[in-house]
């Protein structure tokens, strides 16, 4: 089950040519594809292309009746080493992933992809997530399309762009004999907007063509000396031919300006944030008029000698926008620029941060800077006219016409609470940890290694687990140079953590069989929430789900066994926080030395919940009876410890006042987020806290013997509550004696 369904926006693809298409950047991405006449498509999902993959899922139909084949890859390296399918047939393919960690990951097939080269388009769309909103180390995908020579897209974030850009990729590819990278930064994969289509074209040569008529060229095939062949023919052939076909089809862009000596060199995807900048600077307009003419690289590598100099001949001085590092761009510019021996100034990292998100802000203060050295006029204070020149106002620039001329107050971000991730309200990985931190209360600390995934949330307060995270699905892997402790005769074991979809992607052959060849000794953590759920709630071979298009309902406990564990324990539901440290402390002190699996088990809640609050909804509308629960604490019965929260950190528990002066300190309270998990009681319980909590039922479109019920209990409350008054207005027609009426 996805994170969203796109099956009323897909119907969108259906419309002719030159109609008016409005929608979301992978929407855009998706019909593109289609106009292109793409063969196959594939891809692992993850940020920022997640909805692409989901997508093409909800557009299976469409996809089918125009021959087009499309599947989720078990990995990034499956999907690469799809698109061999393109090697030998004029067939065009297109995979996707999320950003550098998939670009690793399929790494040793796109180098074999790019030596042979290949014969139709290959086009790699990859979620550029690099910045301050990104999930991963900061990295980019620059540095891999240079080293394999694979030429590399960033279109201007608006979708006529994007949707240029992925016909553009293809013709590319087929003119160079190279597969392109098409990265799409976060911005670009969810804007909105509108763009005119074209026609939805069949792939002009089929996968049925191919496997009808099979093609083979030793000379595309990677093995020595073709190996060596391909690096000559990429330098003496593909680069000038990808030189050309930019060139003439004019993929970069030069929008011109009065100021014209100066520059701006600006890769596409960083476009509007640095027209936006120029804007604030007052040396731009809202419809994209420059006052400093801007050299815009849609194709960022290669770069063409021949386009560089000429932007650059006869001005004073050029800025390079480039986010991260690297400074791919700025050192091939300076090479272009000293050998051909053009006497421009180049500022780039020196005006503008070495690293970093370039916001709006953080390019308008580099711009500023490099307009100060080489244009101060652009900041000269006006003179209105018939004043003397003594009636200036003092010394502080003007802000020039269309200009923001409101000034950012500096902010104090030491006023702002720190919001640090953490697992959403009702998560079935909570409790693991819970139960976890519980046992090591018992047998002391232990090392663990953590995976990619919601539980790597685990790492932060209040369980503090996990020391280190080395990939998708390489968790086990992580902890396996600690299987020396049992030869020095160490007194722990190593825990490891993954989930399911990492164990998966590369989990099972690299974690765990590793583990059992090896005769690991450790502990393996495997969290089974039934889907691929921090990239979406996409279903995996696991899933418990039916999937008219996929094979699910494969259990992990048969795939571990089938690679030779012998010790594997299987807890069907992961709240019962009891059964979850119990097994954990056997895992941890049993005798037995071998991999120890245990597969903690319950649905993502977050994807249980969208299935089962318009159920629920639907239910109470057409008056069938439905039950809804949820937890509470007894503000009478809490002693204000505030232990179940540092146990089981539940955002829907938080603080409110006793209600009781001989009680001032904050008591627990289970706020309305609360979807009654039952978490949070089974912790206090097996942590021996406070008998505090209750669980509440609430009953929409009850029965008649329900209604009679709850009316004969609400009689006898009310029975007991005036008896209850009584007995206190009696008391208090008696006053307590004094002190002194006591000692006579």
């Amino acid at each position: 089950m996805a994170e969203r369904s796109f099956a009323r926006e897909v119907e969108q693809l259906r419309v002719p040519a030159g109609t008016t298409f409005r929608g979301e950047g992978i929407l855009a991405v998706t019909k593109a594809l289609l106009e292109a006449g793409v063969g196959y498509v594939t891809g692992y999902q993850g940020s920022p292309i997640s909805h692409l993959m989901d997508v093409l899922s909800d557009a299976q139909p469409l996809l089918e009746e125009m021959g087009v084949y499309f599947e989720p890859a078990a990995s990034e390296a499956g999907a690469a080493a799809a698109l061999s399918a393109s090697v030998h047939y004029p067939v065009r393919g297109a995979v996707t992933w999320k950003s550098t960690v998939g670009t690793n990951v399929a790494s040793d097939a796109l180098a074999n992809l790019a030596s042979g080269g290949v014969t139709g388009g290959a086009l790699v769309i990859v979620g550029e997530d690099y910045g301050e909103g990104s999930s991963i180390m900061q990295e980019r995908t620059h540095g891999f399309a240079m080293k394999s020579q694979m030429w590399l897209l960033d279109p201007r974030p608006n979708l006529p762009s994007i949707v240029k850009a992925v016909h553009d990729g293809f013709e590319l590819s087929e003119a160079s004999n190279t597969p392109v990278f098409l990265q799409l930064r976060i911005r670009s994969c969810h804007l909105h907007g509108s763009f005119v289509t074209a026609e939805n074209r069949r792939p002009r040569y089929s996968l049925k063509d191919a496997l009808e008529h099979p093609r083979r060229d030793l000379d595309r095939i990677v093995l020595p000396p073709a190996s060596f062949l391909h690096e000559q023919e990429k330098v003496r052939r593909r680069w000038p031919a990808a030189v050309r076909f930019i060139q003439e089809r004019g993929l970069n862009e030069v929008f011109d300006g009065d100021l014209g000596h100066l520059g701006v060199i600006v890769p596409g995807g960083l476009y509007n944030n640095t027209l936006r900048a120029l804007r604030r600077l007052g040396l731009a307009d809202l419809w994209g008029n420059s006052r400093v003419p801007l050299y815009v690289l849609n194709v960022v590598y290669p770069l063409l000698d021949e386009q560089v100099l000429e932007f650059c001949r006869g001005k004073r001085a050029v800025c390079l926008v480039e986010e991260g590092q690297p400074d791919y761009l700025e050192q091939n510019l300076n090479t272009i620029l000293r050998r051909n021996r053009v006497d421009v100034a180049l500022h780039g990292k020196d005006l503008l941060p070495l690293s970093g998100d370039y916001t709006v802000a953080v390019v308008e203060q580099g711009l500023r800077a490099f307009l100060e050295r080489h244009h101060p006029a652009a900041f000269a204070a006006e003179v209105p006219l018939g004043l003397p020149r003594s009636a200036k106002s003092s010394g502080q620039a003007a802000p020039a016409s269309g200009a923001d001329t409101a000034a950012a107050a500096p902010a104090d971000w030491s006023l702002l609470p720190q919001r640090p991730p953490g697992l959403c309200v009702g998560c079935p990985e909570r409790p693991i940890f819970s139960s976890f931190k519980l046992v090591e209360r018992e047998l002391g600390e232990h090392h663990v290694s953590a995976d990619i995934g919601c539980h790597l949330f685990s790492i932060m307060p209040p369980f503090s687990i996990g020391a280190t995270t080395m990939g998708y699905g390489l968790g086990a892997s992580s902890a396996s140079a600690f299987n020396a402790g049992k030869l020095l005769g160490a007194g722990k074991r190593a825990v490891a953590f993954m989930g399911d979809g990492g164990f998966w992607h590369n989990g099972l052959a690299s974690g765990i069989g590793n583990a059992v060849f090896n005769q690991h000794d450790n502990v393996f953590v495997i969290v089974d929430n039934n889907y691929s759920a921090a990239t979406g709630g996409q279903d995996i071979p696991s899933s418990r789900a039916e999937n008219p298009h996929r094979s699910t309902m494969h259990a992990i406990e048969q795939a571990v066994r089938g690679v030779g564990v012998t010790w594997v324990r299987t807890v069907d539901r992961t709240y019962d926080v009891t059964r979850m440290r119990e097994v954990l402390r056997e895992a941890l002190s049993t005798d037995y030395a071998g991999p120890k699996v245990i597969i903690a088990q319950s649905e993502c809640m977050l994807n249980r919940q969208r299935r089962e609050r318009p159920r629920k909804a639907a239910a109470i509308r057409e008056g069938r009876r439905e039950l809804r629960e949820r937890f509470g604490v007894d503000a009478a019965v809490c002693s204000g410890d505030h232990a179940c929260m540092r146990v089981s950190g539940c955002p829907s528990l938080t603080l409110a006042p006793s209600g009781d002066a001989l009680k001032p300190d904050p008591v627990a309270r289970v706020d309305e987020q609360c979807v009654a998990c039952g978490h949070c009681g089974e912790a206090a319980d097996a942590a021996v806290l406070c008998p505090s909590f209750y669980k509440a039922h609430k009953v929409h479109n009850p029965g008649a013997w329900e209604v009679a019920l709850q009316r004969a209990q609400a009689a006898a409350i009310g029975w007991l509550q005036r008896r209850a008054r009584a007995r206190r207005s009696r008391l208090a027609l008696y006053p307590a004696p004094t002190s002194s009426q006591v000692a006579r």
